[in-house]
C-alpha cells in the first residue's frame, strides 16, 4: 500500500488522524494533514482505507494493496 495526500486540497477536519494516527498527523500552523508513514504498516491499512474514503477533501489516496 501506498499513501499520497494533497495538503493543498486538506480542509483540516482531522478524520484522518483519528482513524489512523501512526499514518496521519496534522500541522501545528494550520492544521493541514502531515503524512508520517506513505507505506503504513499492516495493522493500520485497514483504518488508511477508511482515512481516505472519510475525507471530506478527497486530499488522502491510497494505492496498490
Amino acid at each position: 500500500m501506498k499513501v499520497t495526500v494533497d495538503t493543498g486540497s486538506c480542509v483540516s477536519s482531522g478524520q484522518c488522524v483519528l482513524l489512523a494516527p501512526e499514518t496521519f498527523d496534522q500541522n501545528e500552523d494550520d492544521g493541514t494533514v502531515v503524512l508520517l508513514a506513505a507505506e503504513p504498516p499492516a495493522g493500520e491499512q485497514d483504518a488508511v482505507r477508511q482515512a481516505e474514503l472519510t475525507c471530506p477533501a478527497a486530499a488522502i489516496r491510497v494505492s496498490g494493496s
